[in-house]
């Protein structure tokens, strides 16, 4: 018999490697606390990405979901902020926040996108007593109530690059105009090509009733902070005696077409 033949001896296998699911549980683990890390950062650390004209003072709750009481534009009181950051607006470094502004009475609603230095925004929505906007030299020697349904906007902290929506006012009053009666409501649309290349903003102003019949439109330039309105105005019945005898006045200057109607041009500074 032939000798029979010696087994060979066992192949010793090498450990399987493991080192990639180790280093990609490192890498879960890492991007898991580097998340984590996020929502309990302090809210105060919004500071540090705010441009130099706004200061935010008084800071409650965390950098995703927090709040600053005290806000400041250009020194001027603008009122208490609070926002909720969309987590997932983070992975996408263009981080994205629903923001909720109060100034007094005043309260407006919307969400905001932030990518590089510039910012975009939709369903801007709220209102308020334009008083409550004096400190930010708004409306100084006006009184009414205002509301603001912005659809869409897009720019920086420096200037509007485009906006679309609307700001209404009712029962609008000035001491100075008509013994501070009441001058009606009024509506100011901005529409698709509203701000030009070079800042300029053009908006259409109308009357939403009361005792003045007006279609304007309003030109007004930041970079000098002036603005024109140039339209045609008309007292309607309900007008009390002392706005019908300024608006008598003013019509002395310019003819009223047939309508009753007289052309109006007013600058004005904000």
């Amino acid at each position: 018999m032939p000798a029979s033949r010696s087994a060979r001896p066992a192949v010793k296998q090498k450990p399987a490697r493991r080192w990639p699911p180790i280093l990609l549980g490192v890498i879960a683990l890492t991007a898991a606390l580097a998340a984590a890390s996020v929502f309990v950062l302090p809210a105060s650390l919004i500071a540090h990405f705010l441009p130099a004209q706004v200061r935010a003072e008084d800071f409650s709750g965390s950098l995703l979901h927090g709040a600053a009481g005290r806000l400041a534009i250009n020194g001027r009181d603008a009122g208490a902020i609070e926002w909720q950051v969309h987590p997932l607006s983070l992975l996408r470094m263009a981080p994205a926040a629903d923001l909720h502004w109060v100034k007094v009475g005043f309260v407006i609603d919307g969400t905001a996108q932030f990518s590089g230095g510039a910012m975009t925004g939709h369903d801007i929505r709220g209102g308020g007593a334009i008083e409550d906007l004096r400190d930010l030299g708004i409306a100084l020697g006006w009184s009414g109530t205002a509301h603001l349904a912005m659809a869409a906007f897009n720019g920086d902290f420096r200037r509007l690059d485009s906006a679309v929506g609307t700001f209404e006012v009712a029962h609008l009053a000035a001491a100075q105009i008509a013994d501070g009666s009441d001058l009606g409501s009024y509506v100011l649309t901005l529409g698709p090509g509203a701000i030009a290349a070079d800042g300029s903003i053009t908006a259409s102003l109308n009357d939403a009733g009361g005792p003045l019949q007006l279609q304007a439109q309003i030109r007004y330039m930041p970079a000098t902070r002036t603005g024109m309105l140039s339209g045609t105005l008309k007292e309607r019945a309900e007008a009390s005696p002392a706005l019908r005898n300024q608006l008598s006045t003013l019509s002395q200057l310019r003819p009223r077409d047939a309508a009753g109607r007289f052309p109006v041009e007013l600058e004005f500074t904000l």
